[in-house]
């Protein structure tokens, strides 16, 4: 997990673009969302002011000045420990947000394994196309641990979840090497008595 905001520190990020070409709001948009900022509002966004999130904010004020636009950032914290809290809850509860996402993916991954080996469906090229699912899952886990840092309580089950899913994937590829390294064992064709001249 990423180190806890000292005090309840923010970075805030306001955003000016022009409205056509669509095109430079939305790339800020989802750089924004990818490393999990919390949006308070047209153009304003927030997250907890730990490194994590440096290189993020930073894409986006670049895109933000490369489309001609104004990007300003504001150091923040609550006027209150309410305040402080109920940011945190919301940053918290949006980690849970893409937490029960990443929980489903499993729920997929799993699910389709399940129904390869229901079908013996044991090819290398079905192994190598879930691999690199299950890669795409433990990207995805290292970035929601990275921009968890309060600790959504759906972070334990994940991980439980993607261990789980590492150990279906492996179960999955002994049955494919096992099914194209062993030779059926062939049975001499026996001649009915009867059949014998």
């Amino acid at each position: 997990m990423s180190t806890i905001p000292s005090e309840g520190r923010w970075l805030v990020l306001i955003i000016k673009l022009a409205a056509e070409p669509s095109r430079h709001r939305v790339a800020v948009w989802r750089e924004l969302r990818k490393i999990g900022a919390l949006s308070l509002g047209q153009g304003v966004w927030a997250v907890p002011d730990v490194p994590v999130f440096a290189d993020g904010i930073a894409r986006a004020i670049d895109l933000t000045g490369a489309a001609d636009g104004q990007a300003v950032t504001l150091n923040a914290s609550g006027r209150s420990a309410e305040d402080a809290a109920r940011f945190q809850a919301l940053f918290t509860a949006a980690r849970s947000a893409d937490w029960a996402e990443f929980l489903a993916d499993c729920g997929k991954f799993e699910a389709e394994l399940a129904k390869e080996i229901r079908t013996a469906k044991f090819t290398l090229a079905e192994l190598e196309e879930e691999e690199q699912s299950l890669e795409r899952l433990r990207r995805w886990h290292r970035d929601l641990t990275a921009r968890d840092v309060f600790g959504a309580p759906e972070a334990a089950e994940a991980a439980g979840r993607l261990k789980e899913c590492t150990a279906a994937c492996e179960d999955y590829a002994e049955r494919v090497f096992r099914a194209l390294h062993e030779t059926p064992h062939e049975t001499p064709h026996e001649t009915p008595e009867g059949d014998r001249r």
